[in-house]
């Protein structure tokens, strides 16, 4: 019990992770756990979309512990909001809970806490790359691009019909299942890595 109330203090009461309640200890990161980081405009429809759909895939596979992923907004528009409804509703449909999330802003020590950033469209992908302090520390890139897809970006819905939801979804699904599998040989490299110590975790360290 120690230990995890110990992991809360160092991940800043977990609004790292943004959930509704707190953590199970199946949920916290094991130590040396990659971090991801999926970033849209306004963190309320692709970005959680996404983070709710690669943190299912990764517990389906059993690598949720093995993978930390967050999600946020090139823009604080509507930070502390809980996703478009329809994006809840269309996730939800497929088996996916993101009601739970909330948005909030890239921040400076994002670039320190993760290993990828995933942007949904060109525009996220530039205003990252702008904004790295260290160019290729993260690593990032479209999440398209990062799943294999031969589309060049996840669009956003938010001015459209309930249609492109759906299609958010196939796209992120498609390209999350790609990610998944690019992520397997990094993964198991990182196997063999001596364990880091618990408060190694905390994502201002890395």
């Amino acid at each position: 019990m120690l230990g995890r109330m110990a992991l809360r203090d160092r991940l800043p009461s977990l609004t790292f992770w943004k959930r509704a309640s707190p953590l199970a200890d199946d949920d916290l990161p094991a130590a040396g756990a990659l971090s991801v980081l999926m970033v849209c405009t306004g963190n309320i429809c692709r970005s959680p979309t996404a983070q709710g759909v690669l943190r299912a895939k990764l517990r389906r596979e059993g690598l949720h512990r093995s993978v930390w992923v967050d999600s946020a907004g090139t823009h604080g528009y509507h930070t502390e909001e809980p996703p478009d409804a329809r994006a809840i509703r269309h996730a939800a449909a497929r088996g996916y809970d993101i009601s739970g999330l909330k948005a909030r802003p890239v921040v400076t020590r994002d670039f320190a806490r993760f290993h990828w950033m995933l942007a949904m469209d060109e525009s996220n992908l530039a205003w990252l790359q702008r904004k790295t302090p260290s160019p290729g520390a993260p690593r990032i890139e479209l999440l398209t691009s990062a799943g294999g897809l031969a589309e060049p970006e996840v669009p956003d819905p938010y001015y459209g019909p309930d249609a492109g939801f759906e299609h958010v979804l196939d796209l992120v699904e498609r390209a999350c299942d790609g990610f998944v599998q690019r992520l397997l040989p990094e993964l198991s490299a990182r196997a063999g890595e001596p364990a880091l110590a618990t408060d190694e975790l905390d994502p201002a360290r890395r």
